[in-house]
């Protein structure tokens, strides 16, 4: 029987390459044990058959960014929506060409909540450059959101939403909103802060039914379907 050893130096000894390349295949997801990927340099092997993908690349696996369309619900933040991002809730339309690997659903952190039970467009990343982008920049980072509403509109209420309110004992600062239907407004607006929007809403005489984000920056949430998610690709930007 064959002494266990790590996989990087049994691959290292099968494709022929350097260790260092055979540590780049297997984070990078190429590399199969008895047919299953594994993506741990470190994992023991013994008389297992091992195979490297025909189309393996020597790429040093990149920090990725992912989009999410978080389904509505009370109380679904953060630590509930991270589970449900994996593998199989990967959209068919992903057109990145990022290779998906476990390492991508771990150390994830959530940019720019959501306000609180709205669905819709979240930003998680394991790139420091987008969390200090969301960190120095939020203030300045537009965001939309569609809200369904019901109530009566007070006169000139339109006006007061797009300029004329307070929250938490400041004026807010000019925004865009508009009807999209005869239920449902559009808000376009910077350095939102929690809870404002339905403030907003209450202070015109409406009470928020439901709230969706459709669009960070310029990214849209565009065709991605409620539960699924897709890789940021590298000429997007926010």
């Amino acid at each position: 029987m064959t002494d266990p050893v790590r996989l990087a130096k049994r691959l290292a000894e099968l494709v022929p390459c350097s260790r260092r390349e055979a540590e780049l295949y297997i984070a990078g997801g190429w590399v199969t044990v008895d047919g299953q990927v594994v993506e741990e340099p470190q994992f023991m092997v013994s008389q297992q058959k091992i195979e490297l993908h025909p189309e393996a690349k020597l790429i040093p696996v990149e920090p990725v960014t992912i989009l999410f369309h978080q389904p509505p619900a009370a109380g679904l933040n953060e630590n509930a929506a991270q589970p449900t991002i994996c593998a199989d809730t990967q959209t068919p339309d992903d057109r990145s060409g990022i290779h998906v690997l476990k390492r991508h659903f771990s150390r994830l952190t959530e940019c720019l909540p959501l306000e609180a039970n709205a669905g819709g467009l979240t930003v998680f990343t394991q790139d420091w450059r987008i969390l200090r982008k969301f960190t120095e920049d939020a203030a300045t980072i537009e965001q939309e959101y569609i809200v369904e509403v019901a109530g009566d509109l007070v006169p000139d209420g339109l006006k007061l939403l797009n300029h004329g309110l307070g929250f938490k004992g400041r004026a807010l600062p000019p925004i865009k909103v508009s009807w999209q239907n005869e239920t449902r407004l559009r808000f376009a607006l910077k350095g939102l802060q929690a809870g404002q929007i339905p403030h907003m809403c209450q202070s015109v005489g409406l009470r928020v039914l439901a709230m969706k984000r459709i669009r960070i920056g310029r990214i849209p949430m565009a065709g991605l379907q409620p539960g699924l998610w897709r890789y940021l690709m590298p000429h997007e930007r926010f």
